[in-house]
């Protein structure tokens, strides 16, 4: 009986992974097809959005998809933070893989529902289904943009700093022993995280962050019709890039917050009245 309880409880978190990982690329890939597939047939072109609409939608998606996902499972939603939270804050190992996928399936099933919904739009705005509204769904060197000279190595560099960016401030935000957001507000500030990310380090390579969030909308992509999903605009394999560069990031901005602040921060454990908090050495 109690290895049932185990075994419904993980069913149950990787549900709640699924789920809203879901809400996080419905709102995101959805909003990237409506500013370049839908903005590309207004007259004059660009009238369904800009940058900074797709920076506050993918903020939004990643806040409410916590709201959803948070009592369950934590809302990793994200195989960057479920393998930072894992190495730096006992997050059980056999537990990553289990939510690796089903955040990639969240998000593959979310793209393909983005692309059913915007399909008309997309093959009058993109026919060949090219490069051009493959950032609907997966990221690209430079938004897919030729005279802006990043390769594969720039873009990784960029995921790897974005990300170590994202999981510094996650720690510091789910730390309980820094000062966390109260009122339930942990999902609304993570949601102005990415924002951030999104205006301030989007050029380079499309402010991936996370490997579910690429692998997965660019896997829905391939199988209807983007032939090219796999590599950039130069004809190079890039996939691997938002996987390997997010999890590079995600260990090095976890642990410099470790480092840095949590290792210095008070313990957990009851002071002696009248004595103030006393540092961890």
């Amino acid at each position: 009986m109690a290895e049932k309880r185990v075994r419904s409880g993980l069913i149950g978190e990787l549900s709640a992974e699924f789920l809203g990982t879901m809400i996080l690329i419905l709102f995101g890939c959805g909003v990237v097809a409506q500013v370049a597939a839908g903005g590309a047939l207004t007259d004059p072109p660009g009238g369904l959005g800009d940058h900074d609409s797709i920076a506050w939608a993918w903020g939004l998606g990643v806040t409410l998809g916590v709201y959803v996902a948070a009592r369950l499972s934590g809302a990793h939603l994200n195989p960057a933070v479920t393998l930072a939270l894992a190495t730096f804050r006992g997050f059980p190992w056999r537990k990553v893989a289990p939510y690796a996928l089903a955040q990639t399936a969240g998000a593959f099933v979310a793209a393909l529902l983005v692309r059913w919904n915007y399909s008309e739009a997309l093959a009058k705005a993109d026919p060949g289904h090219t490069v051009k509204t493959q950032t609907v769904f997966s990221t690209l060197p430079a938004n897919g943009n030729p005279a802006l000279p990043v390769h594969e190595w720039g873009a990784f560099r960029d995921q790897v700093i974005g990300t170590a960016i994202l999981l510094l401030l996650i720690m510091a935000v789910t730390d309980v022993l820094n000062t966390a957001p109260g009122a339930n507000l942990g999902p609304f500030i993570t949601g102005l995280i990415v924002v951030a990310i999104g205006m301030a380090w989007g050029t380079n390579a499309g402010y991936a962050i996370n490997p579910a969030r690429d692998f997965g909308p660019r896997l829905a992509s391939f199988i209807t019709g983007y032939n090219g999903a796999w590599r950039d605009q130069y004809g190079n394999l890039y996939f691997w890039v938002p996987i390997l560069g997010p999890l590079v990031g995600g260990l090095l901005g976890a642990g410099m917050y470790k480092a840095f602040v949590g290792r210095f921060l008070p313990t957990a454990e009851p002071e002696p009245p009248g004595r103030a908090p006393a540092s961890k050495a």
